[in-house]
Formats: structure tokens, sequence, C-alpha cells
């Protein structure tokens, strides 16, 4: 079985594990012609990522089949962030079962890690139609909900046709953001019905996290009382699905 991805740099794979470890701590990833994807959910069943990394991305990519291989995130994450920025990252899988990774510039590194125990998640993804859309620079995505954050751990979200609010209320206080046409940072809104949702600022900070510092936007999609769905949108990676659940209030 072949299987080689290289990206041009480490920083592609930075942003895919420090956004599968906001949610768990082991990832199986499988690898096909058409590129390499993941799909996992926290304990709680509250979170789902879904990331589809296609082929045409990467600086070299070759697989003859479909390779399945486990690893600890952490474990991972420690090999990556040894490259540097100028640094291609070569993943390929050994007869032995290892998986190894090279780093090629200047200086060359080469690791050999032992592959966890494969289980590809078999959760299907939710179908939902969404009545609200905004779409945000991932950096004022993020400062956004650090605003809310001061004073709450849950964040509402309100849309009309030219306008979205993003309200928060805790013991210390309440927050308001409102962001229109005008708003920098805001590139659409979509509204086909007004909605109002409320989700857990803790997951929606992580994973915002994760992926603002390459830049790039995220579209927020929801109705009322329902799921939230992220797309994030980043440079030399595909598509990263986010779904969240509403929070249950009384």
């Amino acid at each position: 079985m072949v299987f080689v991805a290289k990206t041009r740099s480490p920083e592609e794979w930075k942003i895919i594990l420090s956004t599968i470890s906001t949610l768990v701590d082991e990832a199986t990833f499988e690898a096909t012609v058409e590129g390499i994807s993941f799909r996992g959910m926290d304990p709680s069943h509250v979170a789902l990522i879904d990331i589809q990394w296609p082929n045409s991305t990467f600086e070299k990519y070759e697989c003859d089949g479909s390779v399945k291989f486990g690893v600890r995130i952490d474990e991972l994450s420690k090999l990556i962030k040894r490259a540097s920025k100028r640094d291609t990252i070569e993943l390929s899988m050994l007869e032995d079962g290892l998986l190894n990774i090279r780093t090629h510039n200047d200086y060359k590194r080469e690791y050999k890690i032992r592959l966890i125990e494969s289980s590809v998640s078999s959760t299907p993804l939710p179908k939902l139609n969404f009545n609200s859309k905004v779409v945000l620079s991932a950096i004022e995505f993020d400062k956004v909900l650090s605003d809310v954050q001061v004073v709450s751990e849950y964040i509402s979200i309100e849309s009309g046709p030219k306008l979205v609010e993003f309200r928060g209320k805790g013991d210390s206080g309440e927050a308001t953001i409102s962001l229109d046409s005008e708003s920098v940072g805001l590139e659409e809104i979509e509204v086909k019905e007004n909605s109002l949702a409320t989700y857990s600022l803790d997951y929606l900070s992580r994973i915002t996290k994760a992926v603002s510092s390459s830049g790039g936007t995220i579209a927020a999609e929801y109705s009322s009382k329902m799921p939230l769905r992220l797309e994030c949108r980043i440079a030399n990676i595909g598509r990263i699905h986010f779904y969240l659940a509403p929070r249950v209030q009384d």
C-alpha cells in the first residue's frame, strides 16, 4: 500500500492537529486517492469535527487505496512543532506499521512513530437546513467570542436581515456585540428567517483559536434552537466543519 503526503510547510498539520485536539486526544485519519479525512466527536457528544483535506492542496500526494492510521495527537504534534515554517513535511506509511515523518529544508529530520489501533468514526453528519448564515474573518470571530466570554460561558446569536448580534450574560454582567454590513471583518449576512440560538463558548472559543492564527474566514450557519455549523476556510486545507449542539434552556 502506497501512501505519501507532503505539505509545503508544517502550518497545515499544526492547524489540523490543533483543531482536532479541541475535542479528542486520539485521531484516526483515513487516506484515499481523493485525500485525507477525519471525523470525530467529543466524549459528551456535544461537538463534532469533520475534515476533508483534498489531494490537490498537497505539494505531493500518493495513495493507491484506503489507508487508516491512528495517532495520539500530542505525540504527532510534538514532532510537527520541531519543524520551522520553511520546512516541508512528508508523511508516509512504512511496512512495519510505523508512520514516517520527514521534515526537510536546510536541516533534515526523520521520525518514526508507532500507530495506535484505528477506528474510523461511523458517526453520520447531521442533516440540517439553516435559516441564517454569517461569514466573518477568523480573527474577528475570535475577537467577538473573547469579548462575550469576559462575562458569560454561553453566547446567543440573533440575526435579522441586515444585523447580527452576539450576546452573553453572567453573574458579573452582560455583553452585546452588534455587526452590520459596515462592520470590519463581516463579509456576509444571509437570513432566510430571523434566528436565535445559544451555544457553549468553551467549545466555540477553542475551535476558533485553533484556526484564527492562519487567517482565513469562518462561516457560521444556524437556526433557532438548532445546532450550529462552522465552516473554517483556510488556505492549503480543504474543508473543516465543526458542529455544535445548542444549549438547552428552560
